[in-house]
Order: structure tokens, then sequence, then C-alpha cells
């Protein structure tokens, strides 16, 4: 049987193949995708959902917007304070041309539409936030009732002793740390896919190249987003090719194999002046904490581009 998610993301490139990944994939039953502020503004991260969706000929799933600032602390929406323009562009998913897109969004909003989802769905779901976790945490808080519905929390986020946007905070932990800290002491199962993995799955111009012989206009337009992709992860980090981050996590649904994970307490920081954001994972048991997540740390990459490859051929557009 399908595993039932919802999708929380903040479309950006990454997210974007995430999308596709979880649509296309008979192991997946993609309930719904839901938005967050974070690689750009609320408003454009649901209007990217709505592109993509639209140029995949993905009608059937529906689409809600979430939350546009952090749970608690500074009050500036999250694309606007830290969102990544330098890496995703202004529309926060710069290269192809998008027309005017076709998919419309919900009547209610994220956590209604999850919670919604949640409690009448017939078997347990699994939530894969690929963004800031502010939809998620908001979720947990206001809604405790729908915490026996959700089989586990897989999300793409954090890294052990590494950072993209300070020297040890990822972006996702780091736009919202506070969302992230009430998901991580949940005690649901979470499993968590950080930059120590996502930075294995490189879209080199052999995987573009894998992606163009397709030869349809989906597939171009993939090419055209990781080839816009190439060349602000090369700029800002000096990367040869830009990692996929979030389709990892979905990956790791698919087929565990793709993504190994060892268990470890992790926890996130929330006050240190140069470290605020950072996931801190004990994985030789240096704390007395139990593990209370299942850290991501390494990718069969032939696994997981092989996914991702028959993902974008599967679709006719």
């Amino acid at each position: 049987m399908p595993t039932p998610i919802i999708l929380d993301c903040d479309p950006g490139h990454d997210d974007a193949l995430a999308i596709l990944l979880a649509a296309a994939n008979p192991a997946i039953d993609l309930l719904a995708i839901t938005t967050v502020a974070g690689n750009q503004t609320l408003a454009r991260t649901t209007l990217n959902a709505r592109r993509v969706c639209t140029v995949a000929g993905i009608t059937d799933v529906p689409i809600a917007a979430g939350r546009s600032r952090p749970l608690c602390g500074d009050t500036a929406p999250v694309g606007a304070r830290i969102g990544g323009v330098e890496v995703h562009g202004e529309s926060g998913l710069d290269g192809p041309h998008f027309g005017t897109p076709a998919v419309e969004v919900s009547t209610k909003d994220a956590v209604a539409l999850m919670r919604e989802i949640l409690l009448s769905h017939k078997e347990p779901v699994t939530l894969v936030p690929t963004g800031p976790l502010t939809n998620v945490a908001v979720l947990l808080r206001d809604h405790p009732e729908v915490l026996p519905h959700i089989a586990e929390v897989v999300l793409m986020g954090g890294g052990h002793g590494i950072g993209n946007v300070t020297p040890v905070a990822e972006f996702n932990i780091y736009c919202d740390p506070e969302a992230a800290d009430l998901v991580l002491t949940s005690g649901l199962p979470i499993t968590l896919c950080g930059l120590n993995v996502t930075h294995q799955a490189l879209a080199t111009q052999e995987v573009c190249d894998r992606m163009a012989r397709i030869g349809t206009p989906l597939a171009t337009l993939c090419v055209e987003l990781l080839t816009f992709f190439t060349s602000t992860y090369k700029a800002i980090w000096g990367f040869p090719a830009p990692p996929l981050h979030d389709p990892v996590a979905v990956a790791r649904l698919i087929d565990p194999a793709t993504v190994l994970t060892r268990p470890a307490a992790v926890a996130i920081e929330l006050t240190g002046e140069h470290t605020r954001g950072a996931t801190v994972i004990d994985f030789h048991g240096v704390t007395d904490r139990r593990p209370n997540a299942h850290v991501a740390t390494t990718l069969d990459t032939d696994r997981f581009w092989d996914l991702i490859i028959s993902a974008i051929a599967s679709f006719p557009h």
C-alpha cells in the first residue's frame, strides 16, 4: 500500500522536484501540499507550488497556504527576512518561464487542511516538511488531538556540525528554531534528513543530461531549474553542482535503503549567540538524552537519481 503523506514545503527549486517525486511515485499517496514562507515569501512559495502542479498536470492534490511568519520572535515575514533570494531568485523558482497557474489554492489554510486530513484519513499519515517547520509546529501546538493520527515526520533540515546560513545552522531550522524545537520534542517518530546527507545529492551535468534525454517539456523545465540552481550554488558556496535537498526526504519514504540513518538525540539550539538554529546531534551518547530521531547519514546516489529520473519521465507533459 502506498504511504499517505502531506508535503509541507516552500518552493524553491529542490521543493519543486520533491513535489514531482511525491506525486509520481506509486509508493506515495500525496494527500495535500501545504506551503510555508521560507525560500521566498508565503505568497510566492504558494504561487510556485501552483506553478509546478500546473506544468506537471497535478490537478487532484489540494494546495493550502500556511504561515508567513515564524512561531515567535522576529515578526518580519521569513521570506523577506532571510529568504533564499540569492539561491532561488526573486520568484523563488527562477530559471524557466511559467505561465499562469491553473491550479487553485484551497479555501482552508494549511493547518486546518492538515488537521482535517489527519482526523478523517483511514490510517495514520506521514508529514514531510521540506521548509521551515512553522506549519507543523502550529498544528501540534494547537491541535494535539492529531498526534495519534501522525505516523511519523520525515523532514529535510539541520545537519551534524554543518550549516548553510551560519557555520552551524541550516536554513529551514534557522528560519524558525522554536518551531523545530517543538516538533523535535513532540514525541513523534522523526527522521531528520540534514545537510550531511543532502549534500550527497548533487545534480551533476550527467544528471541534467539524463533529464534532458527524457525529451518532455517538463523534463526541459527541470533542467532549466537545475541550471539556474547550479549557477547560484557555484557563486555562493563554490559547489560544482547543486545539492537537491528536499527530495531526499521523499526518497527515504519511497525506498528506505536509499537513505541510511542512525538513531540519535537531537536538540535545537535556541539561545546561542553564534549557534542559534543549530541541530545538536548526539551520535555517541555523550549526553543522557534518549534518541528522539533517526538522522540520515548516507545516500545511495544511484538509487536516488533513478527515482528522480523515473518520476519526471512518468509525467506526459
